[in-house]
């Protein structure tokens, strides 16, 4: 390959009616949830997203999970929706040479491989930036680029246990459970998102006129919320526990069984919330008993005043509930199954239950944006498509200018 001289990405027009950011071009590598997940949330956001699978070898997330409607996943459209998908062969010099091409037009790359395999493709931050010097690359990986552990394997389980997560979730003295979701995952995307932003800004808004390295670790994003899990230990010497369904000192914040069965979060931790619940309770005297006149004293007598709260709830139903505490301005909540959200007016009047076109099987609805700009909304411009490589006549033949007998001889050579 031959050098060539760096330069900045093409400025290109946004399109007010496409989203925050409409006009900037992220490149998508890597598979399955961290880093794609990346690219959904810029792309939700009005990001051209050009996902690259390689030949033959496609993302396994187009058929991840175990719930299939005609055949078909539905994880994959809803986390590649708004991309445009290619092939391309990495490992090949000329993929490696059109990879670099793509850069050159590209403000944003975003990989999730392990630490090491761009730089063995000679695709590293170094070599992006010779070709665009104002290229980001966020890099997505289970311990960081960097680090005794940055060559291991890391997936959200593991990532969920080392960050410090998994110990503290579930009851004491039970086996720590993780969440039904992949939540490293998912945290781990949004930081490297966040990440993008900032450089992007950097860049572009105060004149740094160069792009950077965004390193996002799924470890260190589930570590970033331990709130003061660290400071505790560090100058106390306390390792927080499993608290089960409260948090220890704070009270009271917990569930309740309604009288038909269904449990309600009630949180009055704060003296006035805490007198505003008594009194919608009918337990007005509550609110001046020495054992819950304060935050301390409540947290000294957590068991006995949720027990309290326990005898109240059980005596009502979950609406009911619901219904006087709202009245009341205590904060409290039914906790939701993913059908109780679908019946749940709120959600379709903010736009979070979104109707989607899936090119094989029609309409189905997904998760809304978040979060909502009011002047440049985020959109789903289309569902994913499931074809493989079904936009590389578009970036290929449009964007890169290569000739319907130049992409064929890709093909024929593994290329694409």
């Amino acid at each position: 390959m031959t050098a060539v001289e760096p330069e900045l990405a093409p400025q290109r027009d946004a399109d007010p009616a496409g989203g925050p950011l409409s006009g900037v071009r992220v490149i998508e590598l890597g598979q399955l949830l961290a880093g794609p997940f990346t690219g959904r949330l810029l792309g939700d956001l009005g990001a051209e997203i050009i996902k690259v699978e390689p030949p033959g070898q496609p993302d396994p997330m187009r058929d991840w999970g175990h719930a299939r409607y005609k055949g078909h996943s539905l994880w994959w459209p809803v986390l590649s929706r708004n991309k445009k998908c290619i092939t391309l062969n990495l490992r090949l010099p000329r993929g490696q040479e059109l990879l670099l091409e793509l850069a050159r037009r590209a403000d944003v790359v975003v990989e999730n491989f392990r630490p090491g395999t761009l730089e063995r493709w000679d695709l590293g931050f170094d070599r992006l930036s010779e070709v665009n010097e104002g290229i980001i690359l966020a890099r997505v990986s289970g311990y960081g680029q960097t680090g005794p552990y940055a060559s291991r394997a890391g997936f959200a389980s593991a990532a969920e246990a080392m960050g410090g997560l998994r110990y503290i979730n579930g009851f004491p003295d039970s086996p720590p459970p993780r969440m039904g979701i992949s939540l490293g995952d998912s945290l781990a995307g949004m930081f490297a998102a966040q990440g993008v932003l900032a450089a992007l800004y950097k860049r572009d808004a105060l004149g740094y006129g160069r792009g950077q390295v965004v390193d996002a670790s799924i470890v260190e994003a589930c570590f970033a919320l331990l709130e003061g899990a660290v400071p505790e230990y560090d100058r106390l010497g306390i390792v927080r526990q499993a608290s089960g369904t409260s948090l220890k000192g704070v009270a009271p914040s917990n569930i309740f069984k309604s009288r038909d069965g269904k449990w309600m979060v009630i949180a009055a931790n704060q003296d006035k919330l805490f007198r505003r619940l008594c009194e919608a309770m009918g337990r007005p005297e509550l609110a001046d008993d020495e054992r819950f006149a304060t935050h301390l004293a409540r947290g000294d007598n957590q068991e006995e005043l949720d027990g309290l709260i326990a005898e109240w709830v059980a005596e009502h139903d979950a609406a009911h509930i619901d219904r006087v505490l709202n009245e009341a301005h205590v904060v409290c909540a039914p906790i939701y199954t993913i059908a109780d959200i679908f019946d749940d007016p709120h959600f379709r009047a903010r736009d979070m239950l979104l109707a989607h076109e899936d090119p094989e099987f029609g309409e189905y609805v997904g998760p809304g944006i978040v979060p909502k700009l009011s002047a440049t909304p985020g959109a789903v411009r289309w569902s994913a498509p499931w074809q493989v490589g079904a936009h590389n006549d578009e970036i290929y033949g449009e964007l890169l200018g290569l000739s319907e007998a130049e992409r064929h001889a890709l093909i024929d050579e593994g290329v694409l």
